[in-house]
């Protein structure tokens, strides 16, 4: 009885409390007004259209980090220069973290990226200027060296001295050591995970997705290459499983996933026009799949071909169409306009599925 008379002169105290209390006062008094929970409409930096045919999404969400995974040679980079491209059309700065070493400036340019030769004292080009940040190797030794770099152009855009959206392309991560690992002269791949851990998922990642809310005046984006290894299979009812290098941290913290290729191999076949014995390789078909998306929430698998000016749709009507358009260049090479179009399977087999009569 008596309990019962506490609790209902305690639901009578609550009760008036709340009929005097105003929310919408102590949230602004506690500065957690609309504005600081509003996000920004969802924009996309743009690729191919035959890669948004593919995965039925527009591309590269902004505001957001994206994973593109798979073996060597599948199509990720061509993936990270489409969106490296139309961020430049669109005014968004790329600033390219190259730890990999395998960066091509001619692909690049090749792609779309625009950019100018800066030729030294005698004509030859000793660097290259445009709208782009460049950073590799020769300057970032680490992960935490990429993380710093990272932090520091935030810290500039925050202060004014950086007035652009910012779409941080990395290629690769998991290909860095950390600075324990160079320090005791031991790749050690733990330790190297749990500093891709600490520097990204604990700090820059959330800078990047905090980046969408209202209340910020840019929005980043990140792009990240990321290789992959293959686990062997746990047991002969399982199958073997992809796995990231250099740790899981970019996988779970990344809003979309792009797969290339199969788990254990590539996935590719390449596309070579031929003429007497010589070939030229202008592209190769390649698997893609959409395996996380945070955005849309879509997630779909198809085949696309990449070239070396970008993704075509998987279909004769366009490789004929690319053909066209660049079998000029590969004149020199075979000699004649009139070759054949083969594709190889595997290893072994090759099929002669279409041939390619030119006018010169």
């Amino acid at each position: 009885m008596v309990k019962e008379k506490k609790a209902s002169l305690n639901e009578s105290i609550s009760g008036a409390i709340k009929g005097t209390f105003d929310l919408d006062k102590f949230i602004s008094s506690k500065n957690l007004s609309s504005t600081s929970i509003k996000m920004k409409t969802q924009t996309w930096i743009p690729l191919s259209q035959a890669f948004q045919d593919c995965l039925s999404i527009p591309g590269i969400p902004i505001g957001h980090i994206t994973l593109l995974r798979g073996h060597s040679d599948t199509g990720k980079t061509t993936a990270l220069l489409e969106a490296a491209v139309n961020a430049q059309k669109m005014g968004v700065l790329p600033v390219f973290i190259i730890t990999e070493m395998k960066w091509n400036w001619e692909h690049a340019r090749q792609m779309g990226l625009q950019f100018e030769d800066v030729p030294d004292e005698n004509g030859v080009v000793a660097d290259y200027k445009g709208f782009f940040i460049y950073v590799d190797r020769e300057k970032l030794n680490t992960i935490e060296d990429v993380g710093a770099f990272i932090a520091d152009l935030l810290d500039e855009q925050k202060n004014n001295k950086l007035p652009y959206n910012l779409l941080f392309l990395c290629d690769s991560v998991g290909s860095i050591p950390c600075e324990l690992s160079v320090s005791s002269n031991k790749n050690n791949n733990e330790w190297n995970a749990g500093a891709m851990s600490k520097t990204f998922g604990n700090f820059i990642n959330q800078k990047i997705v905090l980046s969408r809310k209202q209340s910020q005046p840019y929005t980043n984006s990140m792009l990240a290459v990321n290789k992959i290894w293959v686990a062997k299979a746990e047991n002969i009812m399982s199958q073997p499983r992809m796995k990231n290098k250099g740790g899981d941290t970019m996988y779970f913290d990344s809003s979309l996933i792009i797969t290339f290729g199969n788990v254990t191999n590539s996935g590719t076949n390449k596309i070579k026009a031929t003429k007497n014995g010589k070939d030229v390789e202008f592209a190769k078909r390649t698997k893609i799949s959409c395996d996380k998306n945070h955005v849309t929430g879509v997630t779909t698998n198809s085949k696309v071909i990449m070239t070396a000016h970008g993704f075509i749709d998987d279909t004769k009507q366009a490789i004929d169409l690319y053909k066209k358009e660049h079998s000029r260049e590969w004149l020199t090479v075979l000699g004649s306009l009139d070759f054949d179009i083969i594709e190889e399977k595997d290893e072994d087999t090759r099929d002669i599925f279409d041939s390619f009569d030119s006018e010169i």
